[in-house]
Parts: C-alpha cells; sequence; structure tokens
C-alpha cells in the first residue's frame, strides 16, 4: 500500500514538474516566435548586413517602432511626480527581505560587523549596480529586453532572462502573500487562534502534536499549511490556502491594470504603511523586558566574523537581492522618468533608505525576541528547564534532609515557595555556584542562549512573532496590523517585480503593448495556475526550493553579463558620456573601475562560491515531522535535485539562445547581402554616370561588412529625433542619383 501511494505520490509531483518546464519553457520560446513574427525586415537585405553588433535595430529605428508608430512618444507612461517614482523603487526593494532575512543574518553573523561588512560591500558594489541599471533604463527608455537589445542584438538574451526569473519569483512571492492574508483575517478573533493549543475532542485532552511543540508552531504547521512530512509526500490541495492565492493575484492583477498609473496610486499606502507599523512596534516593543538586551546583543560587534568567507558571500547576496538588482524592474520603474532626471542622487537615496529599513526592521525584531527571550527564560526558571521543573525541583530537592547543606552553606537559598518573584538574574547566579551540584536535572535559564536560537523567514513571521503578539494586551489589533504591514510588504515587492515582466513585453512587442490591461490580466491568471504548485499540503516545500535556488544563481549571471556589456561591450567611457549628457554633469570617474574591475569580479566570486557551496553541501531543506513535532533537515530526492537544475538552466539559457540567434542571423543576413550585392553591381554597369558624382563610386561602393565593421561606434544611448539620423548607403546613393538625373 504505501509502495502504491509513493508511486502516485511521485507521478502527481511529475507531472506538476512537467506542467511548470512546459509553462516556461513556452513562455520563453513564444516570445522569440513572436519577436519574429512581429517585427518586418527592413527594406532590403543590404540594410539589415550593414547593421553591426554595436548599433543595432532598435537604435536605427528609434524613431519608428515596428509597427510604424512612433517608439518614443508621448504617449508612453510617466510617473505624476518624483515622489511616486521614489515610493514605487523603495517598495520594490525594501520588502520581506528586510524584516525577516537582514535581522537574521546580523543575529548570525556578528551583530555590528556584519552592519559594517554589508555597508563597505553596499558601496563598492551595489550602489554602481544599482546606478548602472537605473542609468540604462532611464536613457534608453525601454524595459529590461529593449535596454540590453539596445546595446548589442547579441545581448537580447539579457532581457529575456530577467523576465524568467521575474516569473519565478512572481510565483512563490504571492503564496506568502496570501499566507499573510490569511493570518489577518484569522487576527479577528479574541483570543487568537494561535495562542493555545486545541483539545483532542476524542481523549478530551490537548492536541499531542500542539503539547510537543508550540501552539503558535501547531497553528502555522496544521491549521495554516496542514503540511505533510516530506516534499515526496505531495498531499492534496490546501483549499483555503488556494482561495487566499486568488484573493492574492486579484489584488495584484486590479491594482496593476492601468499600468503605473493605477499601480502608482497603491504605493502610496503600501510603500508608507510598513513605515509607520515598524515605528509603532519600536515604540512598543521599547517598552517591554528585555528590549534592551535584544539591541544589545544586536549591536555587539564581533569583529572576528570578517575572516569567515560565508560572511562574505551571505552580505553580498543580501545586498544583491536587497536592492532588486537583475530583475528588470529597476530599469522598468526608471524607463518612466524625464530623460534629464538625476538618477546617481535617486541610487544614493533608494539604497539608503533600504539600508535604514534594514536597521529599523532589525531594531524592531531583536526587541520583539529579546522580549520573547526574556519570557522564555523566567518561564524555565518557573517551572521548565527543556523538560524539567527548575525551582519546583528544587522546592522538593530541598524537603530532603541529604540536600539542607546547600541553604546552610551561606549562599542566600532563592525563594522556593513562590517561583514567579525569582529574578532571571538570581537564579542565573545561583545556577553558577550550585549547579554542578543539584546535577543535570535543574537547567540553567540562559536569555543569551534563547537569543542565539536564529529565526528567519517564515519562522520569524509566522511563529516567533505570533507567539510574542498573542502576549501583547489587545493581541487581535497588534497581530492584525503585523500580518498588514507584511501584506502591503509584499505587495509592493510584487508590484515591482510584475513590472519586470510587462513592461520588457509592452515595449518589444507593439501587439501587447496596445492591450495593456488583457496583458495584464492574463499574466496574473497564469501565475494563479503555476502557482497551484504552493498550495499542495508540501507546498511550503517548494517556496524554499524557489526562493533558495530559482532566483541566486540566474540573477547572479544575469548582472555579470550586464556588467560586461555596459563595461565591456559598450563601453564605460561611452556609457559616462551618456550620462554627462543626461544629467548635465559627469559622475566621478571613479565608476569606470567598479564597474570593470570591482563590481564585475565581486559577482564572479559571489556565482563560484554559491555554485561550490551548492555542489559541496548539498541542496537541503527542512521539513515538520508530524509525529515527534519537531522540525529536521531533509536532503532533496532525485526528481526535486533535477527540477532545481531545470530552474536555474531555464532562467539562464536565455542568454546563450539569444546570443546563437542574433550570430546566426547575421550570418544569413551577410550571405543574402553578398549575393544581393553582386547583382546590383551587374546592374549597374549598364549605366554612365555623370562626371559631377563619380567621385561616389569610390565613396558609395558596397562591400560586405567585416567584423570590424559590425560595430561602428555608437555617440549616445539617448533617443534622438529624425533630425539626427542619417539614410542608410544606398538610400543616399539612390537620392543623389535621381537629383543628378541617372
Amino acid at each position: 500500500m504505501q509502495s502504491i501511494q509513493a508511486a502516485h505520490t511521485f507521478v502527481c509531483n511529475l507531472k506538476m514538474l512537467f506542467l511548470f518546464a512546459v509553462s516556461a519553457s513556452f513562455f520563453f520560446f513564444f516570445f522569440f516566435f513572436f519577436d519574429k513574427m512581429e517585427k518586418p525586415p527592413l527594406d532590403s537585405n543590404e540594410d539589415r548586413a550593414w547593421l553591426g553588433e554595436g548599433q543595432s535595430e532598435t537604435q536605427l529605428a528609434t524613431a519608428h517602432s515596428p509597427d510604424g508608430d512612433v517608439a518614443y512618444n508621448e504617449d508612453r507612461p510617466a510617473w505624476d511626480s518624483k515622489i511616486q517614482y521614489v515610493l514605487a523603487q523603495v517598495g520594490f526593494s525594501v520588502g520581506l527581505g528586510n524584516v525577516w532575512r537582514f535581522p537574521y543574518l546580523c543575529h548570525q553573523n556578528g551583530g555590528g560587523a556584519f552592519m559594517l561588512l554589508y555597508v563597505f560591500l553596499l558601496l563598492i558594489v551595489g550602489v554602481p549596480l544599482f546606478f548602472m541599471e537605473l542609468a540604462a533604463g532611464q536613457s534608453i527608455r525601454q524595459g529590461s529586453i529593449g535596454v540590453w537589445k539596445h546595446i548589442s542584438p547579441k545581448l537580447v538574451g539579457i532581457g529575456y532572462s530577467s523576465c524568467m526569473v521575474c516569473l519565478y519569483v512572481a510565483l512563490y512571492y504571492n503564496v506568502i502573500i496570501a499566507w499573510s492574508l490569511f493570518y489577518m483575517g484569522n487576527s479577528f478573533q479574541y483570543p487568537l487562534p494561535w495562542e493555545h493549543c486545541p483539545v483532542d475532542v476524542t481523549t478530551n485532552d490537548t492536541v499531542k502534536e500542539c503539547a510537543g511543540s508550540s501552539p503558535t508552531s501547531y497553528f502555522w504547521f496544521r491549521k495554516a499549511l496542514n503540511i505533510t512530512n516530506s516534499i515526496q509526500e505531495s498531499g492534496e490541495f490546501n483549499p483555503i490556502m488556494t482561495g487566499c492565492l486568488l484573493a492574492a493575484w486579484a489584488i495584484v492583477s486590479l491594482a496593476m491594470i492601468k499600468g503605473i498609473k493605477s499601480s502608482a496610486k497603491v504605493m502610496y499606502f503600501s510603500s508608507v504603511f510598513p513605515y509607520v507599523v515598524l515605528f509603532i512596534f519600536l515604540i512598543r516593543g521599547l517598552l517591554l523586558e528585555g528590549a534592551m538586551d535584544g539591541i544589545t546583543y544586536m549591536f555587539y560587534p564581533k569583529l572576528e566574523i570578517w575572516g569567515n568567507v560565508q560572511v562574505w558571500r551571505q552580505a553580498a547576496t543580501q545586498v544583491f537581492f536587497a536592492l532588486g538588482l537583475g530583475y528588470g524592474s529597476v530599469i522598468a520603474y526608471s524607463s518612466y522618468n524625464p530623460v534629464h532626471n538625476n538618477c546617481h542622487r535617486d541610487a544614493l537615496m533608494v539604497s539608503g533608505i533600504n539600508f535604514m529599513t534594514s536597521v529599523l526592521a532589525s531594531l524592531v525584531v531583536f526587541v520583539v525576541l529579546g522580549f520573547r527571550a526574556r519570557n522564555i527564560a523566567l518561564h524555565c526558571v518557573a517551572e521548565y528547564g527543556c523538560v524539567h521543573v527548575n525551582v519546583g525541583l528544587l522546592s522538593l530537592m530541598t524537603s530532603h534532609e541529604s540536600n539542607q547543606h546547600l541553604v546552610g552553606s551561606g549562599w542566600p537559598w532563592i525563594n522556593t515557595t513562590d517561583p514567579s518573584s525569582v529574578s532571571l538574574a538570581e537564579y542565573r547566579e545561583w545556577y553558577s555556584h550550585y549547579g554542578s551540584i543539584v546535577g543535570p536535572n535543574v537547567t540553567d535559564c540562559s536569555l543569551e542562549e534563547e537569543m542565539k536560537k536564529g529565526v528567519e523567514g517564515t519562522g520569524l513571521a509566522f511563529i516567533a512573532f505570533t507567539e510574542v503578539m498573542a502576549l501583547f494586551p489587545a493581541s487581535p489589533f497588534w497581530s492584525t496590523l503585523f500580518f498588514l504591514m507584511l501584506l502591503n510588504l509584499g505587495l509592493s515587492t510584487m508590484f515591482g517585480t510584475m513590472q519586470g515582466i510587462l513592461t520588457p513585453l509592452m515595449d518589444n512587442f507593439s501587439l501587447l503593448g496596445r492591450h495593456r490591461t488583457l496583458l495584464t490580466v492574463c499574466s496574473c491568471a497564469l501565475g494563479f495556475l503555476l502557482g497551484l504548485l504552493f498550495t499542495q499540503r508540501s507546498g511550503n516545500y517548494f517556496v524554499t526550493m524557489f526562493d533558495d535556488y530559482s532566483a541566486t544563481l540566474p540573477l547572479v549571471i544575469v548582472v555579470i553579463f550586464e556588467t560586461i556589456s555596459v563595461a565591456w561591450v559598450y563601453g564605460t567611457d561611452r556609457f559616462l558620456d551618456d550620462i554627462e549628457v543626461m544629467l548635465k554633469w559627469r559622475p566621478p570617474v571613479v565608476y569606470k573601475y567598479l564597474w570593470k574591475y570591482v563590481c564585475l569580479l565581486a559577482m564572479v566570486v559571489l556565482l563560484t562560491a554559491s555554485l561550490l557551496r551548492m555542489v559541496f553541501k548539498g541542496p537541503t531543506y527542512t521539513a515538520w515531522n508530524q509525529s515527534t513535532a519537531s522540525e529536521m533537515t531533509l536532503e532533496y530526492p532525485g526528481w526535486a535535485l533535477a527540477m532545481i537544475v531545470m530552474l536555474i538552466v531555464f532562467a539562464s539559457l536565455p542568454v546563450p539562445i539569444g546570443y546563437i540567434h542574433s550570430m546566426l542571423k547575421n550570418h544569413r543576413a551577410r550571405n543574402t547581402s553578398s549575393e544581393e550585392i553582386g547583382g546590383q553591381e551587374m546592374h549597374r554597369e549598364l549605366y554612365t554616370k555623370c562626371s559631377s558624382i563619380d567621385p561616389l563610386e569610390s565613396s558609395s561602393h558596397h562591400r560586405v561588412p567585416s567584423e570590424e565593421d559590425e560595430a561602428p561606434p555608437r555617440t549616445t544611448f539617448l533617443p534622438m529625433g529624425n533630425e539626427h539620423y542619417r539614410l542608410l548607403p544606398q538610400q543616399e546613393e539612390e537620392d543623389e542619383e535621381q537629383d543628378t538625373g541617372v
């Protein structure tokens, strides 16, 4: 029977894997085919052959889109105000990771020392790359596909890879929003449903799984997720979470149905409200006992962590994801800016706000964790030490004559008759002297040890914080406020992620641009259907898989190629020239060396370190075991490892495919051009040119472009009017021939 069930589970997972692979492949190859189908060729093959690697079709046809519409016209959406744009960029970059990832990294990696390391990497890697994406999007006024295609058609795959990663992130990020909706809906109860363990009606006793863990853990794993014991047990769909996911996608669709015009208005609330809640929680948290213990633990520097390579990797990864580099969303948002907007100031401002938000969130998290750790330690003193009674046990021990020597030893004895009156400091001081005498049954109740038990991700939000809020007076109010904050943090990031998909597609395919509403609704509907993978009972394990592996490596690869394309293909000097034209002043020359060497080297090292860690450590995930009511670390099965590899490959594949496609296209264009040039030369021998245009024969003589001719220097990134364009060579000659009567 078990073998049949295992086989059925394997087939179900295989079907879901196949569905996802087909959908992802369809997403990529459809738009490549659509690109070829919609964009007509130039007037002659000779024109196409003249185009080089450094000067794309997009640049030469800047004034007109493929169907004849003006590409850079007044119809392109724009931000109503600068505050809208700043809120959008801040809302995208400040997400759930600032609340539940950055504090955990500080907690685990030396507190203040990790913050100093983070600021250092932010300044030499994060800000330059963020500035590069802002400047590229603002100057070219296109999404990620159009920006990199503008530099070179061979780099168009970078934009498609960004879209694929945004698709991955959108799929599982909206599931977290669905979880927040579920918890917010359950917060309108008193007492909160996760405050106490439920009673088993059959035995009239506390549910064993809840008694073995905690009420908040039980509610999260059993009531919210109804989770299976491993990823191999898929289980049926969770109907409540499926409904919440549908509601989450409906909110995203309605907020983005009119592009930035509608989403920007939502940003006024979704980007500002989390800051209000964080300040409220900070003020409330500072009034709690143990708050200062948490802050002290957070900022106490441990400089020895700077010698740990993994700490550098984690800090660089956090910088990378905190700013949203590589998604294409930064490029998309900046493309709606005026050309002369000061994007350098925006880069510094958004990066600074992002870091200060992480610090603010860390303060809130640590004052709450300090309060929680103090309560656990006091509970340990009064009743339990792990599973052993402490003060209560001591009262029994002192009743025996054999232990009376402890009382008469000169040390002031703790009050065993009233455990609640014993302070944590008194108990710790007593235990340091007599802990070895009383034996292992009495345990040390250490606040520091509780603080060392780091909590991150969903465990922090849905277990640790819910546990603390259940202790607050008016707990439903605080719980509703907290999950409403999570909902808005997730939505503001979700808007930017979806913009990283929709903007490049609408810019690159005019048909999709004319049907913005339909594209938005269909994209959200597709996201919901693919997101059903995460509403199974094993869905949380797939969320962990996507969060850990689907975006990390592909995004680093994307940013590496972005840096190469700007610093080495286009050239940092020309890029700085373009920025000077745009900003009316030249950025510091230090950016040139940061882009060419420091940022590129840092990204390559980060990619290598991530690959080595994944290969040598092996992908693992944390599962919930129902029988033991505890978490355990498991290795992914073979089919899950294959799925991880497929996710990474599908997201990275557009880069080489775009390069090969462009090479083959250029090769065919050169062959066709050679044949037509030969026919044109034979045809011209039938004519006799006037002497007045004889000099034109040598200057306008056509030849097949060599490899060096393929990349003629382009003067600027910026789009220009028709008056700045010259006719292609054969058009010049034909016009002159008409003027002279030939």
